[in-house]
């Protein structure tokens, strides 16, 4: 993928951020607009991928006091935690390579910041995708309110 990935620094980047989650979780999946979209949206670290074909995806993380009130019940309790969500890439950036960059980018931003893991919930269908990047699945699979099957996946950096 040779398209950039970008950290998001205003309103208009997460304006985009936001329309690619609408046509992956809310139009293609059928995701409630107000479920998607939380106040969490606001502390988060937004990144953007894109290039000459315009917006190809978005990913954000969480960390520190956020993702400890956030993910709480998943075990996520200090401050060396990564928490990857909202991955989502366009049909037409599929396969391509965008969303292995999306999430290396979070990698690299959490390193930068002293993280030491990365926790996500992967929708079940996406496990092989994390797997070949060297997430590890554990406990068993759950429905985190959208009725799409999950599970919980980790690695360290």
């Amino acid at each position: 993928m040779s398209d950039p990935v970008i950290r998001v620094v205003g309103p208009e980047g997460l304006a985009d951020c936001f329309a690619v989650r609408r046509e992956v979780f809310v139009v293609e999946q059928e995701i409630p607009e107000a479920e998607e979209m939380d106040a969490y949206d606001a502390e988060a670290v937004h990144l953007l991928a894109g290039g000459e074909d315009g917006t190809l995806g978005t990913v954000r993380f969480l960390y520190g006091a956020p993702a400890r009130r956030k993910y709480a019940r998943a075990g996520v309790d200090d401050d060396v935690t990564a928490v990857l969500g909202r991955l989502a890439t366009v049909r037409a950036a599929r396969g391509t390579g965008v969303g292995a960059a999306l999430v290396r980018s979070v990698e690299d931003e959490a390193r930068r910041r002293g993280l030491e893991r990365v926790y996500l919930e992967a929708q079940t269908h996406a496990l092989g995708f994390y797997e070949r990047l060297g997430y590890a699945a554990y406990g068993p699979e759950f429905d985190e309110g959208s009725g799409i099957p999950h599970r919980a996946m980790t690695k360290k950096l």
